[in-house]
């Protein structure tokens, strides 16, 4: 918003006007935010009172045009308030046959996007970074969104995404330009899987991982982005990228435009200083250690699988050194936020539980609360998804101490913590929906971007489980911009398959097209990092997809199914027409993991009892799937959906009749 001295309007998301304090206006009911969308559709032109109701109305009422009228009464007053009575309107005009919107460019967020794209194009490296992350900071969902699939708004709305999409690109050109490519390689990952045909993001995104010394990966870019165009639209890729895979096989010169950076020299300077200064085996290095493993952490790729490594490497050393205090310090300085609810090694984390609760029963019984709160709060987090008890009670203890000694970030992990441990049976989304809220407020007033970010995914997944798309992606949009300003790559892996699920869910593509869109989100995973998210995901996606659309399931018979093989295995073999296996594979059939998935694996123990009359199956189904009646079975995960729970409940309870 500008902060003039008039309103603002918004049609980057949601149509809306805000008052010159920034507070929105009551724009009334949906027609009279229609004919307001509509004339700024218009930039300033008349537009006759007889296409207004030909564009709100397929039927128009008998009374059309002087509803009309009475929608722009009620605009008048909503944006100017202050306006004497019987005094000319200044913003919405009286033109001949209709009306206009008469405001300044700058006081429409789509018309100064356009202005910064613009801008972009002639200023700086540095100074278009800048310009166009402010820019697209600014998107609060797609273009006109109530109205986008209306004739009159449809073309503007597309234009503006395709506008979008170009800045997204010219951004990463110029992070490029100042030798960005970690931050761009993790910006375009989600951007190209959900845009796919767009060959310069493909482009952008391989020679990104070339630059930050990933050539196979930025081949493998290159493949998938010729497989997708050669399957999809029956085309090879263009010149740019035939030029780029061969300069990337040849290891072209030209391709390594890698400046000098203070960054990097200030880094080097200071690492060897404090090499000199601070003994090998000091314990102010340990310490430090930690805090670097946890950075190391937050980069993906290469970086989370060895900071977990090194963990334990680190937590042993300091248990070596008999001093609970110090082992307390380095358990708990690892406060990386967790969004997914199968821990990536099993065997690293029982290690770091077993610690915690050494080092708990170690710390002096009067005091160190804050320690005892981040070693409880490691418990829950690294317990996530196993049967241990411990894990809940483990999560409120250390959540009741951060309340009590009011310290926010503390406050941030325990939620963390909570949150984990908050799937205790299924339809608990409104409860995580809560704990999201609390975490990005927590999080904005403190400063904590790590956890603002966590609350923004909390919440996409919450929203979706309820099925409120249009939330979702504003807290997508929100995670991303945050996630490209504080270079956290990993979130364009949850928001680019958070976008192949909203095509789905929301029925914007056929099933062919939802499929291709899970394929190249399938491609985010590659090298995050994280086994336990990555394992089993890309089948058990697609075989949601084609149970929900009574495809043929077609799965390759060496598919690896991970952790979900239970769960695909009976649906599978009556697909192949053997209810005796099928049968016996179902009644094998673990009760799901309480998860983010459980309602979803559920729901395919239902299916698979339904279809083979298993009525003790279904009713343990019915039993579980009941507290989730109202959402969206899978979609809380926000990657991937099987439609509503009470499709399911409905069926189970005509057959168990």
């Amino acid at each position: 918003m500008t902060g003039g001295v008039g309103p603002d309007f918004g049609v980057l998301g949601p149509v809306t006007a805000w008052d010159a304090d920034g507070d929105a206006i009551d724009l009334k009911g949906p027609r009279h935010r229609s004919v307001l969308a509509r004339l700024i559709v218009a930039r300033g032109r008349l537009v006759p009172v007889s296409r207004l109701v030909d564009d709100l109305w397929t039927d128009p009422p008998a009374d059309a045009v002087g509803a009309v009228r009475t929608f722009v009464a009620a605009l008048r007053r909503a944006l100017e308030p202050d306006r004497p009575p019987r005094t000319p309107a200044r913003l919405l005009v009286t033109e001949g046959p209709g009306y206009a919107l008469r405001t300044a460019p700058d006081t429409v967020d789509a018309w100064r996007f356009e202005q910064a794209v613009a801008d972009a194009a002639t200023l700086s490296a540095e100074e278009a970074g800048v310009r166009l992350d402010e820019a697209l900071g600014g998107w609060r969902g797609p273009a006109y969104a109530e109205f986008d699939e209306q004739p009159w708004a449809r073309t503007e709305s597309r234009r503006l995404v395709e506008l979008r999409l170009y800045a997204v690109e010219l951004r990463a050109e110029a992070l490029l330009d100042l030798g960005h490519a970690d931050r761009v390689a993790a910006d375009l990952r989600a951007h190209a899987a959900e845009h796919p045909w767009r060959e310069n993001a493909w482009r952008l995104l391989a020679l990104a991982l070339y630059r930050t010394g990933r050539q196979a990966d930025a081949l493998d870019v290159l493949r998938t982005a010729r497989a997708l165009l050669a399957a999809d639209l029956g085309i090879d890729p263009g010149p740019d990228l035939r030029a780029l895979e061969t300069d990337i096989l040849r290891q072209s010169g030209r391709l390594d435009r890698t400046p000098d950076h203070p960054a990097g020299r200030v880094w080097e300077q200071v690492a060897a200083a404090y090499d000199r200064a601070v003994a090998p085996d000091a314990r102010a290095r340990l310490e430090s250690t930690a805090g670097l493993l946890r950075d190391l952490a937050l980069t993906g790729g290469s970086g989370l699988p060895a900071a977990r490594e090194h963990r334990v490497a680190a937590v042993a050393a300091a248990e070596e050194l008999g001093d609970a205090e110090l082992t307390a310090r380095v358990i708990g300085t690892y406060d990386v936020p967790a969004i997914w609810t199968r821990l990536d090694d099993p065997e690293q984390a029982a290690r770091v539980v077993a610690a915690a609760e050494r080092t708990l029963k170690a710390l002096p019984p009067e005091g160190h609360e804050a320690a005892k709160a981040r070693l409880l709060a490691t418990v829950a987090l690294e317990s996530r998804g196993t049967p241990l008890a411990r894990g809940p009670q483990a999560a409120r203890q250390a959540e009741d101490i951060a309340r009590r000694l009011d310290d926010p970030a503390l406050l941030a992990f325990t939620l963390n913590a909570s949150f984990m441990q908050c799937f205790d049976r299924t339809g608990l989304a409104p409860r995580r929906d809560a704990i999201g809220a609390e975490l990005i407020a927590l999080a904005a007033r403190h400063g904590l971007s790590t956890y603002e970010i966590l609350g923004h995914l909390v919440r996409l997944q919450a929203r979706s489980a309820l099925g409120d798309f249009t939330t979702a992606d504003q807290h997508a949009t929100a995670a991303d911009a945050l996630a490209a300003r504080h270079e956290r790559p990993l979130v364009g892996v949850f928001t680019g398959w958070f976008a192949a699920l909203r095509k789905d869910a929301t029925g914007q593509a056929s099933p062919a097209e939802a499929e291709a869109a899970y394929r190249a989100a399938a491609t985010l995973l590659d090298g995050s990092g994280m086994p336990g998210l990555a394992r089993g995901l890309p089948p058990l996606a697609l075989l949601c997809l084609r149970l929900r659309h009574a495809l043929p399931l077609r799965f390759d018979p060496h598919t690896d199914w991970g952790p979900y093989a239970p769960w695909a295995h009976p649906l599978l073999l009556l697909d192949q027409g053997h209810r005796t296996a099928a049968l016996d594979a179902l009644r094998a059939t673990p009760e799901p993991p309480r998860d983010l998935l459980q309602e979803a694996l559920w729901c395919l123990t239902a299916r698979a009892a339904l279809a083979l009359g298993d009525g003790r199956t279904m009713a343990r189904a019915h039993t579980a799937l009941t507290p989730a009646a109202n959402e969206l079975a899978g979609a809380g995960s926000g990657l991937l959906t099987l439609g509503p729970v009470s499709t399911y409940l409905n069926d189970l309870e005509t057959a168990l009749r």
